[in-house]
């Protein structure tokens, strides 16, 4: 088929533009059975059946399709997305530690047979073999482990996978469980066809003094009795350095302080914030004269902080 074509893939497998994943998959499965060149004896089945191949493989990938829907005719633009052939009704899920790569249900050639036979009997392994039919490599995933800091700043990196030295550019703000797609990274095609991509899902690691939840961050800030009692300008450590923090009058252990813009960068909109939470700190040592101060405090005070019985 002409690749410079738009082709309405919903027409070519007979579905509305609304349609499920598995209305994708079970029109894909009944015009593949009928178009397979092993079995149909109409004339263009082999060239009706790639164009069916190339539909449900886009049809069936959400990013894909998405774009697809949203561009239209430039759908392709700045990103060739040839047919990945006959990739299973699903990739399994990748395994992985740290950074390395599993191909999942990509195909090499004795899956590629395999699913021809479970859909159209063992006649197909031969079939995939003698025709030659070019498919792409599937889609791989592997693991990337950054700090907080090393997330927020962002930045060129390179990884080893599988033997192979790649480039990454890590954007600032990156999050957690966010995917940075590496094309034609993936595992190779079969019969000459191109490799497929690798997405590569960030982790962050566990911080020392933060809480990452979104693009908020939140630690424990350490405050004296007195700082709580009658207020304080204190020091606080961000991702980005020190910055002073103002410590209100009365303020309890739990109390939330907010810095504004001072959590973790973000490409699409305003920063998120830092939050700290107040944990009043005592000596665990307490010198003479401190701990007469205190013993004076006891006596002069009747603040109580639990409830009482006619309360």
């Amino acid at each position: 088929m002409n690749r410079a074509t738009f082709v309405d893939y919903y027409s070519v497998l007979g579905v509305d533009r609304n349609a499920s994943y598995e209305d994708i998959r079970r029109a894909y499965r009944k015009l593949a059975r009928k178009y397979h060149p092993d079995i149909s004896k109409e004339e263009g089945a082999e060239e009706r059946f790639k164009q069916i191949s190339e539909a449900y493989e886009v049809l069936r990938d959400p990013e894909k399709r998405e774009r697809y829907d949203r561009l239209g005719q430039n759908w392709r633009g700045g990103e060739q997305v040839p047919p990945q052939g006959f990739n299973g009704f699903g990739r399994g899920p990748s395994s992985y530690r740290d950074v390395r790569v599993d191909s999942g249900g990509g195909f090499g050639e004795s899956s590629f047979s395999d699913f021809f036979e479970s859909l159209f009997g063992a006649q197909n392994r031969r079939w995939s073999r003698s025709q030659g039919f070019s498919t792409q490599g599937s889609d791989t995933e592997a693991v990337l482990e950054l700090s907080l800091e090393e997330a927020a700043r962002g930045g060129r990196r390179k990884i080893t996978i599988d033997g192979r030295t790649l480039d990454v550019n890590v954007l600032p703000g990156v999050a957690d469980g966010q995917r940075i797609r590496l094309a034609g990274q993936g595992a190779p095609g079969t019969q000459g066809g191109p490799s497929g991509d690798l997405f590569l899902r960030v982790r962050l690691k566990s911080h020392p003094r933060f809480r990452a939840e979104g693009r908020d961050l939140h630690t424990d800030l350490p405050v004296t009795p007195w700082e709580g009692a009658l207020g304080a300008n204190v020091t606080i450590e961000t991702l980005a350095g020190r910055a002073n923090l103002r410590v209100p009058a009365g303020s309890s252990s739990g109390r939330r302080l907010r810095l504004r813009g001072q959590g973790m960068p973000n490409q699409n909109g305003p920063p998120g914030d830092l939050y700290a939470t107040v944990m009043i700190h005592v000596p665990r040592r307490p010198s003479d004269q401190e701990r007469e101060l205190f013993e004076r405090l006891a006596e002069v005070s009747d603040f109580n902080p639990r409830p009482r019985d006619d309360d």
